[in-house]
């Protein structure tokens, strides 16, 4: 199994770059795993109370049980994949089943700033692009797609967002294998990516 992993800073182009590469490869021979299905199980706490979570905290991703499946998905054995809804921060009670395939992409803001989860990636990329592109995509999505309040989305960057990025994630930059300019085509490291994978893992 050849492992991918693919970080960032928040809205970025992660997701984009990911789902682009997804298209150019038979999905029989990929799986796709986030870092967003990992945030540890809220259910203890209120509402008011998950809405103060650091979320952009390491601390706050299930690194654990993330590395277990990863070495599970590696050895061949089938996962039980947890499932997280951004609206209520918390886990679902549902969780998807993974079988094995020959390449596995790992995808997240932090998901790099685990030494063990760098350990078991082949090959790591960093999608790269400046403070105000990614706040305002972000803006964007969570007010959209999340059901979230302008306040609320810039209480995050003030307090969270920007200064993990700065703590956690910008210093990963320094130790992957590529980076990526998150605001322009992503055609040409596509194209780069494939080939490589395509040295690695016998596709189709």
């Amino acid at each position: 199994m050849y492992i991918i992993g693919i970080t960032g800073g928040t809205a970025s182009g992660k997701t984009t770059f990911v789902s682009k590469l997804k298209e150019k490869i038979d999905p029989n021979y990929i799986n796709i795993i986030s870092q967003d299905d990992y945030y540890k199980p809220l259910a203890h706490l209120s509402a008011s109370e998950k809405a103060t979570v650091n979320f952009d905290h390491p601390n706050a991703i299930d690194f654990e049980l993330l590395a277990r499946h990863i070495i599970a998905l590696k050895n061949n054995t089938p996962i039980l994949k947890p499932m997280y809804d951004f609206e209520i921060h918390d886990r679902l009670e549902a969780k998807k089943i993974v079988t094995p395939k020959p390449i596995l992409v790992i995808e997240g803001i932090l998901i790099l700033t685990s030494e063990k989860i760098k350990a078991l990636c082949d090959y790591a990329i960093f999608v790269d692009a400046p403070k105000k592109i990614r706040q305002k995509r972000r803006i964007d999505r969570d007010i959209s797609e999340r059901g979230r309040t302008l306040e609320s989305v810039l209480y995050q960057f003030e307090n969270h967002i920007h200064p993990m990025h700065d703590q956690f994630i910008e210093p990963v930059k320094t130790s992957v294998h590529r980076i990526i300019d998150g605001t322009i085509s992503f055609d040409k490291p596509l194209e780069e990516l494939v080939n490589l994978i395509e040295n690695q893992v016998s596709l189709p």
